[in-house]
């Protein structure tokens, strides 16, 4: 994991921001100060069975320091139906219950250059480009702020990002305008070399990567952070992997990862999303072609099948050899 060390924290409050979005605030049980962050971080909530689920954590103010030994983590968190059973969890917590958390992670970072933003925001996806927005808004950095979603009641946090953002906000409700919020028409009119920051459900996040594509956008350009992994595939069939270090071999069903696998056998390879999207657990590929899955490689990279993202990406051969 990319990060180790734990945090037993209580909830001091929890309060419905949407039918089916909460927002719990966490803190020491006797509030003393919490590990810093910046715009963009997650931590990790342990879950009954041994899983971790990854929320982003939100400042609805524009203060330079709200991220800096907080004394609360605020989280939003959307029951999912179906799911995996960690909305669920959080959704049932009252105040005064315990949880255990990972101290915050950033691979969404906001990057410290002056050039204007824009943040899109797809549903829950919100909950880290509004900590952006706080940070832009202090810094007097100049950006816009998309917010998307089926109807508007169900767009969370709503008040205090219109009160955060005024007219840099614009917001998209399906019911509202008859469509889904168009990324490509927004994209496509960017001509000031802006950087994009985009949050929210996979078929926007997999739009915004083919149309920077398209645009010849620089790399980098486009930034992004998914809030779940690809669903397995029907034709998914199991193989074998062995890790180089120490010649073990281990048989990958079609329903788990290889990552899954590794951590169920005692091993504890880095990684954090578990989505294919922060590139921390990558490792070469010494023989076999990988099944890539991931949305950090570049096509080079894929094409050349040297490296692979363990979390998500599987095999075209019926064996690979790791680097681990």
């Amino acid at each position: 994991m990319a990060n180790s060390e734990g945090l037993e924290l209580v909830v001091t409050e929890v309060r419905a921001e949407t039918p089916l979005i909460r927002s719990i605030v966490l803190a020491r049980r006797h509030g003393e100060p919490l590990p810093s962050w910046q715009p963009g971080a997650h931590i990790d909530v342990q879950v009954p069975g041994g899983g971790e689920r990854s929320y982003s954590l939100i400042n609805l103010k524009s203060d330079p320091d709200a991220g800096t030994r907080p004394t609360a983590y605020r989280l939003g968190v959307r029951l999912e139906d179906p799911g995996t059973g960690g909305s669920r969890f959080m959704h049932a917590l009252k105040q005064g219950d315990a949880v255990h958390v990972t101290p915050p992670s950033n691979n969404f970072p906001l990057e410290p250059d002056h050039r204007p933003v824009v943040l899109v925001a797809g549903g829950i996806g919100v909950t880290p480009l509004v900590s952006m927005a706080g940070a832009l808004v202090a810094e007097q950095r100049p950006f816009r702020f998309y917010y998307a979603g089926r109807k508007r009641q169900e767009l969370a946090f709503l008040t205090e990002i219109n009160a955060l953002c005024a007219d840099r906000l614009t917001i998209h409700a399906d019911d509202e305008t008859g469509g889904f919020f168009d990324i490509k028409a927004l994209m496509t009119s960017l001509a000031g070399g802006e950087r994009l920051y985009c949050c929210g459900p996979l078929p926007m996040i997999e739009t915004a990567i083919a149309v920077a594509k398209e645009l010849g956008w620089e790399q980098g350009r486009l930034r992004f952070e998914l809030f779940a992994a690809a669903a397995p595939r029907a034709d998914d069939a199991s193989f074998e992997v062995v890790l180089k270090s120490t010649g073990e071999s281990f048989q990958i069903p079609p329903d788990k990862s290889i990552l899954d696998v590794l951590i169920e056998a005692g091993k504890d390879p880095l990684h954090d999303c578990k989505r294919g999207d922060c590139g921390i657990c990558h490792v070469t590929v010494l023989e076999g072609v990988p099944d890539h899955r991931d949305y950090i490689l570049s096509d080079t990279e894929k094409a050349e099948g040297k490296l692979m993202q363990i979390c998500v990406s599987r095999s075209k051969t019926p064996r690979l050899v790791i680097d681990l």
